[in-house]
Parts: structure tokens; C-alpha cells; sequence
């Protein structure tokens, strides 16, 4: 089993920025996939970012450009590092881990794709 924790969030006026971390324990050099979800007040969770075996990223179109995803293997950590940060960006951040192989490798920053979940960070952009 793998535990995630999340740290770094906080408020911040639009445009600056934020760096989220999250450390990884346990059962966690099979987890090939790490991704950032966010979930608003009344909406979905949705997948912001994801690295896939190290050095494959994806980026959700409202954030690309903006947010960079990495990864310390030797430290069993990811970051997320969000700038040119907006009001919309406001919303519990979740660091995820997943175990993927083969042809489900695309369900990276999918929430199918992901075993395991940290209790989130909160994010707060004011105007």
C-alpha cells in the first residue's frame, strides 16, 4: 500500500504562485504514475497533471502553461509548481499514484488510473 501526503497549499492573490508537494510511503517503487487532481466547491475532481515513468507529463488545457508537474524519485516525491495563479484555481488539490502497465499506461491523470489518494491540500486564490 501506498500513502500520500500533501503539503503547501495556502492563499495566495491571483497571480502569484504556489509550489504543492507530495511524499510518498510505503509499497512505492511500483507506482509508475503520479498525478494532481483538484476538486471544487459543487464540482467533479478533475485531473490536473500527471507523470508517467519519470518523464511523460500531461497537462489538463486550463493549466498547461501554468503548472508544472515533477517528480524526486531518490526522495519519493512530486511537486506542483502553479503560476499565473486565478480565482478558478481555487480548490482542494490531491496528489494520486498508480500502478500502470502496458496499454492502461494512458489512464495516467486519469481518475481510473490512479490507486491510491491523499487527503488533499487547500488552494485559495482571492481577486
Amino acid at each position: 500500500r501506498v500513502q500520500l501526503v500533501e503539503s503547501g497549499g495556502g492563499s495566495v492573490q491571483a497571480g502569484g504562485s504556489l509550489r504543492l508537494s507530495c511524499t510518498a510511503s510505503g509499497y512505492t517503487y511500483s507506482s509508475n504514475c503520479m498525478a494532481w487532481f483538484r476538486q471544487a466547491p459543487g464540482k467533479e475532481r478533475e485531473g490536473v497533471a500527471s507523470i508517467f515513468a519519470g518523464r511523460s507529463t500531461r497537462y489538463s488545457d486550463s493549466v498547461k502553461g501554468r503548472f508544472t508537474i515533477s517528480q524526486d524519485k531518490a526522495e519519493n516525491m512530486v511537486f506542483l509548481q502553479m503560476n499565473s495563479l486565478k480565482p478558478e484555481d481555487t480548490a482542494m488539490y490531491y496528489c494520486a499514484a498508480g500502478v500502470l502497465y502496458g496499454g492502461s499506461a494512458q489512464l495516467c491523470g486519469s481518475r481510473d488510473g490512479m490507486d491510491y489518494w491523499g487527503n488533499g491540500t487547500l488552494v485559495t486564490i482571492s481577486s
